[in-house]
């Protein structure tokens, strides 16, 4: 980056990389962060503030032991959308228990320390409650939402 942006280098980035994506430029894996720092003359943590807003509109996801990978074509919601949106399609009422880690990892291939993060912000919510011994129940119903 040869020039300072008022918008913020790092939403520069993203925004370059996603007009990659849909372009078709960019698919699959993306190159390294040390080749991203390289390619646009930035600090690691620039890149990373970048690839994480792309996570968040979930055209990014991490894949453990590949790096940051375009997200699969289907579904482009976030993680913690789409486990909310479990408990509707899986019909699923207050007091009803909800999935375990192991089964949510497996479900949405992702890792364990994802699927807890988005369970303690779920729980943070008032979403859901754990009751040691007997895992994690339905407190609430997630908000309706335009998402289809």
């Amino acid at each position: 980056m040869s020039e300072a942006s008022p918008r913020g280098t790092y939403l520069v980035i993203s925004e370059a990389l996603r007009r990659g994506i849909a372009e078709g430029e960019i698919s699959g894996p993306l190159p390294s962060e040390a080749d991203l720092m390289r390619s646009h003359g930035v600090a690691r943590n620039t890149i990373r503030r970048a690839l994480k807003v792309l996570e968040a509109e979930g055209v990014l996801e991490s894949a453990p032991g590949v790096g940051w990978c375009v997200a699969r074509e289907g579904d482009r919601r976030s993680l913690a959308e789409r486990m909310a949106d479990l408990i509707i399609e899986d019909s699923l009422t207050i007091g009803d228990t909800y999935p375990s880690e192991a089964n949510l990892c497996e479900r949405f291939d992702v890792s364990r320390t994802a699927v807890r993060r988005v369970l303690a912000n779920m729980e943070g919510t008032g979403l859901l409650a754990t009751v040691h011994g007997k895992g994690r129940t339905v407190r609430a119903l997630p908000p309706a939402s335009g998402r289809s």
